[in-house]
């Protein structure tokens, strides 16, 4: 099947709509979710110490189940929201289990000389946390995050599981009404690297600014 440029275009209207409306939306907004949400479990499972292994055990299990799982799961759980709520809610909490885990390597990662120097200055857990531990553990935590906002861009044609059309599904249906699918899913691919490419710039520009 040879290359059709006019159906190419054609097309691209209705897959970048699906990409802003769905895909960019999840990603966007699960990303900052989940990088809250794994702030606040690494410093929790920090402050707690051995007490925070049922925690420890929740956000386990949460990153070791399937993301179809539980979408499913949340989606009829709570069927008093809708699907692409159900979709950011699930993926911004899976991927804070992740990102959890880097903001802990990041944190360990902290010399135990500054956590005594903070405390020998009297300096409130707050201040401590906000002043000296997390500037440092977020320089060396950066990438990884981004990594993950990046991993979970790709994950979103899992949300097919509850009836959410995010772009993938989009090309897919396109290419099978019209048997084509080579247009589809090359448009659909430079839309991904239309947007994942500037990402992964930023995130390198914004490790090295931070480095400084």
């Amino acid at each position: 099947m040879t290359w059709d440029t006019e159906f190419a275009l054609s097309v691209f209207p209705e897959l970048l709509s699906a990409f802003v409306r769905v895909t960019l939306l999840v990603t966007v907004v699960g990303s900052l979710m989940a990088a809250a949400l794994g702030l606040v479990w690494a410093i929790t499972q920090r402050s707690l110490g051995r007490r925070s292994l049922p925690l420890r055990w929740v956000l386990d299990f949460i990153r070791m189940t399937p993301i179809p799982v539980q979408l499913l799961f949340v989606y009829y759980t709570f069927n008093n929201l809708s699907a692409l709520t159900v979709g950011i809610l699930v993926f911004g909490i899976h991927y804070s289990t992740y990102m959890a885990e880097s903001y802990r390597a990041g944190i360990e990662s902290i010399r135990k000389g500054q956590w005594e120097a903070a405390t020998a200055l009297s300096l409130p857990p707050h201040r401590t946390w906000r002043a000296v531990i997390l500037p440092q553990a977020l320089r060396a935590t950066l990438p990884s995050l981004g990594n993950w906002a990046i991993a979970m861009f790709k994950d979103t044609p899992f949300l097919i599981f509850i009836g959410v059309l995010e772009m993938v599904t989009v090309a897919r249906q396109i290419g099978g009404s019209t048997f084509r699918y080579t247009e589809t899913f090359t448009i659909a691919g430079l839309i991904f690297l239309a947007a994942s490419y500037p990402t992964a710039i930023l995130m390198r520009r914004l490790e090295k600014r931070l480095a400084y």
